[in-house]
C-alpha cells in the first residue's frame, strides 16, 4: 500500500454509521466513522467515505456524536493506492481523511 499525502481541507459531513474504535497492541487506538458529504440539491449520488480519528479526539466522537449528526471536520486528505485488486488485478485508489479537528454543526437530539 502506498500513501500519497495531499492537502489540508475542511468539510461538512453527515455521520451515517455508528463510530467504531480499533485498538492496537501498543495501546494506541483509532476511531473510524462512515460519513457522507452533504447534498445541496436532490440527487441520488451519495458520496460516502470513511474518516480516521486518532487518540482522545476519537474518544470524544464516540461519546458526543451519533448517526445523523452533521459535523465539520478538518484534516489531511490522503490517497491510498492498493497495488493488488483481487478481482481485476488493477490499481485501486481510495481517498482517506485523517482528522485533526471536529466541530459540531447540527446535532440530532433524539438519543
Amino acid at each position: 500500500m502506498i500513501l500519497i499525502s495531499m492537502n489540508y481541507a475542511s468539510f461538512i459531513v453527515k455521520i451515517v454509521e455508528k463510530p467504531k474504535q480499533h485498538f492496537f497492541k501498543d495501546n494506541t487506538f483509532v476511531t473510524q466513522v462512515l460519513v457522507k458529504f452533504t447534498q445541496i440539491r436532490e440527487s441520488n449520488l451519495d458520496i460516502v467515505f470513511q474518516i480516521s480519528i486518532w487518540g482522545n479526539l476519537g474518544e470524544d466522537v464516540i461519546q458526543y456524536y451519533r448517526v445523523n449528526d452533521y459535523i465539520i471536520i478538518e484534516g489531511y486528505i490522503s490517497l491510498r493506492q492498493n497495488l493488488f485488486n483481487s478481482i481485476n488485478n488493477e490499481i485501486n485508489k481510495q481517498v482517506s481523511i485523517s482528522i485533526c479537528k471536529i466541530y459540531p454543526f447540527i446535532l440530532n437530539n433524539a438519543s
